[in-house]
């Protein structure tokens, strides 16, 4: 039997709820636990249920979607936070990835595209398509090349990485899988996927969407 990813619905408009459920439950390895319509039953939720991902819309009433995903990310480090944004407001977006997000995904995808992103998120491999993951730092952009004390840490971090690492840390910032990543450098994706957790905790980034997010601030992403 497949193994189910449990996911946690949080959006205050009743109706997206449904049409999100109605999409997850129609897949085998997908099963909504629980839903949420503000940020405080969200918190609630992720602890009593214990979902693997959580899909999170930002702007709610009450505590919004960004408070939410720090608490959750904070308090259940093991639950994934997959965030709903229309890319409206900026400081929302970058709030999100700042809270712990693990991934966009846009409320007018695709179908194949959300639940493509829900099972990415799910096993930590690329959350974001490169056209996602452009869009946010065309919005984000300023804020991403402030100059920071954290961003010498990072550098120093980036500096410890070996060659091989090096090159996986640049590949996953230009949003490859770790398909990808094997088949451009001749390696087994399993071999990838030891390099990826290694450069994660060299870098002490979070998962693949920090490490992208860090990839940019620091200028090295087109490299």
């Amino acid at each position: 039997m497949t193994e189910q990813i449990r996911v946690l619905l949080v959006d205050d408009q009743e109706l997206i709820r449904l049409g999100f459920r109605m999409v997850l439950e129609a897949e085998d390895d997908l099963v909504v636990v629980g839903e949420a319509g503000d940020g405080r039953t969200a918190i609630a939720q992720a602890g009593s249920l214990q979902p693997d991902v959580v899909l999170m819309d930002i702007r709610m009433p009450g505590l919004d979607g960004i408070a939410a995903t720090e608490a959750i990310v904070r308090e259940h480090p093991t639950t994934r936070v997959l965030v709903l944004t229309t890319f409206d407001l900026d400081e929302y977006a970058f709030g999100a990835i700042r809270a712990g997000a693990s991934g966009f995904l846009l409320k007018d995808a695709h179908r194949h595209e959300m639940l493509s992103a829900l099972r990415a998120v799910h096993r930590g491999d690329a959350a974001l398509a490169p056209r996602v993951t452009r869009m946010l730092l065309d919005h984000v952009g300023p804020a991403l090349h402030s100059p920071s004390d954290e961003d010498e840490r990072s550098r120093a971090a980036v500096a410890t990485l070996t060659e091989r690492e090096r090159e996986v840390f640049l590949a996953v910032a230009r949003g490859l899988t770790n398909a990808e990543i094997g088949s451009a450098l001749f390696v087994s994706e399993s071999t990838v996927k030891t390099h990826v957790g290694r450069v994660l905790t060299k870098l002490g980034a979070r998962d693949r969407i920090h490490a992208v997010i860090l990839a940019h601030r620091l200028g090295l992403a087109d490299r």
